[in-house]
């Protein structure tokens, strides 16, 4: 769990950068592939999400049944990960779950917002120590910053990228093929194959990783 004050940027702005996968290729850098597969509701919808790690890991990527909801000025979006007949586990990456993931974003006075982030992520495979701890004392704020930073620069992004395209915000928008909850199920770690990394030393960590 951490949390970051972003000022400069209103609870609204940082709920579009969130929700709009087309900007998210600009500022997140350790992603390789995002998409939507399809909606459930008007606030709810499946999406795939590919996740670049440390080489000499193995990437990860997710399938995930996501929501959200405006709370008044506030916004919150929680997703966890379900399984898809189209999508099943592919070779080239390990299937990690999402227990539970979610962003708690409170309006903070005028154009300034809060932040939260928590998130229980089973990443499978048998990781040695090193890569659990970098990821808790590192990954998770510098993505914060990275969120923040994406946040300032998004007004003028989409003011060139069809402004008026929020289907997060106006459902009419929304041309995504209907997911029935009946094709879904919860995804559960334990009948995902288990990769053992463990022996993987730091050292061979890739140097422009660090620096992602």
């Amino acid at each position: 769990q951490t949390r970051i004050s972003c000022k400069d940027v209103p609870a609204e702005t940082l709920y579009d950068v969130l929700h709009d996968t087309h900007y998210r290729k600009k500022w997140d850098s350790n992603m390789i592939e995002t998409y939507d597969i399809g909606r459930l509701t008007v606030n709810a919808d499946v999406g795939y999400y590919s996740w670049k790690c440390p080489s000499p890991l193995k990437n990860r990527d997710f399938v995930t049944l996501r929501s959200w909801l405006p709370l008044g000025n506030d916004y919150m979006i929680i997703n966890y990960s379900v399984k898809h007949p189209k999508y099943p586990p592919r070779k080239d990456f390990v299937r990690a779950v999402s227990l539970q993931t979610g962003y708690l974003i409170k309006a903070n006075g005028d154009g300034a917002c809060v932040l939260y982030y928590l998130t229980q992520v089973d990443p499978r495979g048998s990781l040695p120590k090193w890569v659990v701890n970098r990821v808790s004392q590192f990954v998770a704020p510098k993505a914060m910053k990275k969120i923040y930073k994406a946040g300032l620069k998004y007004p003028e992004w989409k003011r060139k990228h069809d402004p008026g395209y929020k289907p997060w915000v106006y459902p009419e928008q929304n041309t995504l093929p209907s997911v029935s909850l009946a094709e879904l199920s919860v995804q559960h770690a334990e009948s995902l194959e288990n990769i053992d990394e463990t022996g993987l030393p730091e050292d061979h960590l890739s140097t422009s990783d660090h620096e992602a």
